[in-house]
């Protein structure tokens, strides 16, 4: 069955113009169609309609995922006592015993941490293979790209700042339905929804649709 999201504004990446009140509908992991809700809600009468706060876009990248998977460790929830729920680098993961179960428990979940802030894209390539695993079951698209000089890597993926530059894709009609909801002013006071993304970064992520699967949404 078709699924038609929808949103106060929807922004469909690569210099596009914004839709308001724009929808996309999802047919398994293909775009079938975008454009504003009311057409597309009859056109496609028997698609089932999640409605979300703000901006949908299309899925982030994050350029830092290399490092955030492969150097450092993300606790299991049962260590939180023991280690905490940050993300452990440095010293605080040389003194760990890391085997490739743990690296790719710790993958499963700082990819989950991912999914949590609308990203849908990661920037490869992988050395470890539990990690490399964890990234190609997860379903999340790798890309190679490099990685800017003496850049420090992004450890806190709510810390991820996204410019449109950081849109995984553009949604239009054949692409992977790959997209992001982020509950922010929609600019319909004539502000900037980019600036607000940008300034608001990835923890305004109420919803996260990878492949035509909805993998992450706020309560």
């Amino acid at each position: 069955m078709p699924t038609l999201h929808t949103a106060e504004l929807l922004l469909p990446g690569a210099g596009l113009p914004p839709v308001r009140g724009g929808a996309v509908v999802l047919d398994g992991g293909v775009i079938e169609a975008v454009g504003p809700y009311g057409e597309l809600a009859a056109a496609f009468p028997q698609a089932r309609t999640r409605r979300w706060p703000g901006v949908l876009t299309p899925g982030l990248v994050h350029p830092g995922a290399a490092a955030l998977l492969e150097d450092a460790y993300h606790p299991d929830p049962r260590e939180a006592d023991q280690l905490g729920t940050e993300p452990l680098s440095g010293p605080a993961l040389a003194a760990l015993a890391m085997d490739d179960t743990r690296w790719g428990g710790s993958a499963r979940r700082g990819l989950q941490r991912l999914l949590a802030c609308g990203v849908t894209a990661v920037v490869g390539p992988f050395r470890r293979a539990p990690v490399r695993t964890a990234v190609r079951r997860a379903g999340m698209v790798e890309l190679r790209r490099p990685s800017p000089e003496g850049a420090a890597p992004v450890l806190d993926p709510l810390a991820l700042v996204p410019p449109e530059s950081a849109f995984a894709g553009t949604l239009a009609p054949g692409g992977r339905a790959d997209l992001a909801a982020f509950a922010l002013p929609a600019g319909a006071d004539g502000s900037d929804p980019l600036a607000a993304l940008r300034h608001a970064g990835a923890a305004s992520c109420a919803a996260t649709v990878l492949g035509g699967r909805l993998v992450h949404r706020t309560r």
